[in-house]
């Protein structure tokens, strides 16, 4: 007899969280979980779009949703969050909020890398501490941080987003271990460049092997119970190999730095 792959709610719980949902990934998050029947805690500081995202789901999927609008980058936004998710039984968290300054470090402004920092890292940490201790509590739940191909190594030109990076796919795998005795899947995700709206502003080109957001999606909430680190697309794959055990670590930075020279 085959058997019954339990559907997301029953293994996790019934509520997800996502941050940074307003567009491109987080909003293909939100869709592919309300695909799945979990009922939805959105939170963005864009609050036009994440009504026009909730709406979206709600209409169609049937499912409750709550928006928190807030900024992560103000640590204030952990207490709306507690908030919203007080009494759910909230199952899979997914931070995917980024901010990225572009151009040389040295011309990045203080502002800039300070805002960085606490959405980057200091966000997830603070959405993680507000949250999983109540999944802990149930024993059971999972934990997406969004990490990137280019926090593998240092990038150019990137560089503050790809230090930040690195940080949540460091701290994903320490979670991994520490949680996975309480019932807690953590896997970062390692996406590769994706056509998103912030994507196509910045960079614009396509390289081989991209994945619209959905499939990086869906990929990625299939692969929950296989972390620490999952990396979406087979292209991105063999790429994260090349980069992180084929060259010298010089030789991917110099490789990425070639492909980002002319970010600004």
């Amino acid at each position: 007899m085959k058997r019954r792959v339990r559907s997301l709610p029953e293994r996790y719980g019934a509520w997800a969280v996502v941050a940074g949902a307003s567009e491109g990934l987080g909003a293909a998050f939100a869709a592919e979980l309300a695909t799945r029947g979990m009922n939805l805690v959105l939170v963005a500081r864009r609050g036009q779009l994440l009504t026009e995202v909730a709406d979206e789901l709600r209409g169609t999927h049937g499912i409750v949703v709550r928006c928190v609008v807030a900024d992560l980058a103000d640590p204030a936004f952990v207490e709306q969050l507690a908030t919203a998710a007080d009494g759910l039984d909230v199952g899979i968290i997914v931070y995917n909020a980024a901010f990225a300054p572009l151009g040389p470090f040295l011309d990045n402004s203080e502002p800039e890398i300070t805002r960085a920092v606490d959405v980057n890292v200091r966000g997830p940490m603070l959405a993680v501490r507000a949250l999983v201790p109540a999944m802990c509590g149930r024993g059971r739940g999972a934990v997406v941080l969004m990490s990137s191909l280019s926090g593998l190594q240092g990038t150019p030109r990137i560089a503050v987003y790809a230090a930040s990076k690195a940080f949540n796919t460091h701290l994903a795998e320490s979670l991994w271990y520490e949680l996975r005795s309480a019932g807690i899947d953590v896997v970062a995700c390692c996406a590769g460049a994706m056509p998103t709206p912030g994507y196509e502003k910045n960079f614009g080109k396509k390289v081989p092997g991209m994945l619209n957001p959905q499939e990086a999606a869906r990929q990625t909430l299939d692969a929950l119970s296989r972390g620490p680190r999952f990396v979406p697309g087979l292209v991105n794959r063999m790429t994260a190999v090349l980069m992180g055990r084929v060259l010298s670590r010089r030789g991917a930075v110099r490789l990425i730095g070639r492909n980002t020279e002319n970010v600004t």
